[in-house]
């Protein structure tokens, strides 16, 4: 009985340079997945800070603010600075996030808020910031140009005083 065994081996000249070639097709897909992780990374720790920043700046517009506005400055102005100095401080470029006060509703609702107002006691205000992707991202080239990052939280005024 004759025993039939394979003596064909695989002919290794047709699988040489296969590595490279793999490597070459899936090295731009694996690095831009890795590139879009570390942008998408970016963007949502710039829009947490913006929240943040928005959050404090609220609750100061809440607050009996009076004692802290230097001679000739207004209240909206106040807190707004404050919100840009918050960014900043979190290396976000506060002097390029553009941020409004405005009404949140009624006949009122878009229209600009004045803190200072005695009239918009209790009333509902909304505080938006947008910041220019371009100006947190890692990547060069203009992928998102055009795209804002924007926050927009809503408080009700009102007065405690800060003890």
């Amino acid at each position: 009985m004759r025993r039939f065994t394979n003596t064909s081996k695989p002919n290794l000249a047709t699988r040489r340079g296969a590595a490279v070639v793999e490597f070459a097709i899936m090295a731009p897909v694996f690095l831009t997945l890795t590139l879009g992780s570390i942008e998408v990374g970016y963007a949502l720790n710039a829009s947490n800070t913006l929240y943040g920043a928005l959050r404090e700046g609220g609750r100061l517009a809440s607050q009996d603010w009076s004692t802290m506005l230097a001679p000739g400055e207004t209240a909206n102005a106040k807190v707004i600075q404050d919100i840009k100095n918050m960014l900043t401080a979190s290396r976000i470029p506060g002097d390029q996030v553009t941020i409004e006060i405005v009404h949140a509703e009624g006949a009122s609702a878009g229209s600009p808020f004045d803190l200072e107002d005695e009239d918009n006691y209790l009333q509902m205000f909304t505080i938006t910031a947008a910041l220019p992707f371009d100006q947190i991202t890692l990547l060069p080239g203009n992928y998102l140009g055009g795209s804002d990052l924007q926050a927009a939280i809503t408080f009700r005024m009102g007065r405690t005083t800060l003890d």
